[in-house]
Parts: structure tokens; sequence; C-alpha cells
């Protein structure tokens, strides 16, 4: 796809310094411009690169001043930042704007969808699902039965969505997510032999989540697995059954949620952070990356370490820890003092 300065400008609504007909048809970093791409100036360490780059256009904030000659055609706008990321953002919509359905693929019987629908090709629609307005679904897709998918949904190639799975309105679901598999319950026996417990529950996802690449959700034992709305979480995290997560949470990659813990809102949780199950975990924790928490959690709580315990005991300890090869030498040398004296 190919932009002018002119149709820039119109949508970040900035003023032009220079050819307005000049095209881009690709993104760069100001340092690494090329002729025909859009970069941008915001940060004032990057300001040399301005009068070398060869970008065609290049965002800037209104407050700039060159002080050599440019080649370079300028975009002046209030924050250049702001302008680039609302850019960005534009970009995506265009590029991810399809529609239509693509063969082969396979819609079931019962499906009601609503307009502007994109299904790739070899996509499956399962019986008695329903899709809202502008969903769309790439190419090898699975979408079980009875599901249902609320407007301005996206799932991104290879994704799965299992039966009974609830998501809600502008939610994205990235490339090798797993929605809705089975969770992991199976019953011993006192032959050392396990069987399965059928997992008959779903999962809700609510509105404005984001699941990333090779996460996997699984469905409830019964009941549901929930996402509330306006969750984040990265790429290849397990959540298991029945567990729910609250509002504005954001969880970071290979994290593990073993079953039926609730996490509570607007909690930040970095990678690699495992849960064990049937966990409170209360508002606005914050949790370290590779801390194992093995207890329930209050409001508030920073948290790190395995077995986790509070943040600022963390730090203090690990000082001491990285002492401890010095603190037990000196230790032996004062029983061996005390000894001595003896």
């Amino acid at each position: 796809m190919k932009f002018t300065a002119e149709q820039i400008a119109g949508i970040l609504e900035g003023e032009i310094v220079g050819n307005p007909m000049v095209e881009v048809f690709r993104l760069s970093k100001i340092e690494e411009g090329t002729l025909g791409s859009l970069t941008f100036l915001s940060n004032p360490k990057y300001l040399n690169y301005i009068y070398t780059t060869q970008a065609s256009v290049t965002i800037v904030n209104n407050t700039f001043i060159p002080e050599n000659d440019l080649t370079t055609t300028l975009i002046k706008v209030e924050d250049a930042y702001q302008a680039f990321s609302k850019l960005l953002e534009y970009y995506n919509h265009v590029k991810n704007n399809k529609s239509g359905i693509e063969q082969p693929s396979v819609i079931s019987e019962n499906v009601k969808y609503g307009s502007e629908l994109y299904l790739g090709s070899f996509s499956y629609i399962g019986n008695n699902v329903v899709l809202g307005d502008n969903v769309k679904i790439y190419p090898n897709c699975f979408v079980g039965d009875n599901v249902i998918i609320g407007d301005n949904v996206t799932i991104f190639a290879g994704a799965k969505v299992f039966s009974e799975t609830i998501i809600g309105n502008n939610c994205a679901i990235y490339s090798g997510a797993i929605i809705g598999s089975d969770g992991f319950g199976f019953a011993p026996h006192a032959d050392g032999t396990y069987s399965k417990i059928p997992q008959i529950g779903n999962v809700i996802i609510e509105d404005n989540v984001d699941i990333g690449s090779c996460t996997t959700i699984d469905r409830a034992t019964m009941g549901s697995t929930i996402i509330r709305k306006g969750v984040k979480l990265d790429n290849q995290i397990q959540v298991a059954h029945n567990v729910e997560i609250g509002e504005n949470t954001v969880i970071a990659a290979q994290t593990g949620i073993a079953g039926s813990t609730k996490i509570g809102k607007n909690c930040m949780i970095g990678g690699q952070v495992g849960f064990a199950g049937h966990l409170t975990i209360g508002n606005n924790v914050r949790i370290q990356a590779q801390s194992g928490v093995g207890r329930n959690v209050k409001d508030g709580e920073v948290l790190q370490g395995s077995p986790t315990f509070g943040y600022t005991e963390f730090s203090k300890s690990y000082v001491h820890f990285k002492n401890l090869p010095k603190i037990i030498s000196e230790f032996e040398e004062l029983k061996k003092t005390i000894n001595n004296k003896d």
C-alpha cells in the first residue's frame, strides 16, 4: 500500500513542509530510513539522524525547526510519537480490513454471521455458531460448535476456538492460540492408573481482550473459565480449567495458572510466573518475573521469589544471598577463633 505525504497529513491533521505528493510504502527507524519509507522523530537523542535519513517522510513535533538542509518531507504535528502510533493503528486497520469468504472453507449448518465477515481459506465454522459484525477469521482456523463471537473480533491464522466458547466484542486472538481445550483432569486409581474426568464447562472471554500466540485457555470442568474485560495475555501462557482473571490484568509470557485460581483486577504479572491451584489473588497485585505463587495474595501486594514473599524483603534478602559464601567463610573463621581460645 502506498500513501502520499498529503494523505498522511490528512489522517494526522498535520502540516506539510516539503513535497506533499511524495509517496511512502513502508515504515522505518529514522536512522535506517530509505527512499519510500516513513519515519518519525520524537526523542531528541535521535535529532542528528533527521539530517542524514533517506526516509521520504518524517513526522516531527510542531516545535521542530531544522538547523540544516533536509532531504525528507516533514509532517508537523502536536506529538510525533502519538501521531506515529495513530498511524500504525490506521495502517493495521487498512491492512486487516478484509471481507468475504474464501474457498476452500466450511460453514456448517445454522451459522449466523453479521456484516463484513472475513473467513480465510481452509477455515472451519461448526454448527450453530453466531458471529457478530466485522469478524475476521484468518486461514486455517477452527471454530467449534455453539461458539458465540461478538463484533470486531479478529482470530488470526491457525488459532482454535473449541465448542461452547463465548467471546465478547473487540477481541484479538493471535496465531496458534487454543481456546476451550480440555482441562487437565484425571482421577487416580489404586493400581496407579488414571481415568479422564470429562470437562463439560466452557470458556468466557469478555470485551477488549487480547490473547497472544500459542496461549492455551482450558474449558472448565463445570461452569466457566472466565477472562474478564480488558485482560491482555502475552504469548505462550497456560490458563487452566475454572481459572478467573480479573479486569485489565496483564500477564507476560510463559506464565502458568493452575486450576480454579482467581486473579483480581488490574494486576501486573511478569513472565514465567507459576501459580498453584485454588488460590485467590487480590486486586492491584504486582508479581515479578519467575516467581512461584503458592499462597493467597492480598490486594496491592508486590511479590518476588519462589516461593514468593514481599518484594522489599526479597531485595534485602538477595543482598545477603549474594554474599553467602563470604558470610560462611567469615563464620568459619569466627568458629576457629572461638575454638582456639577454648
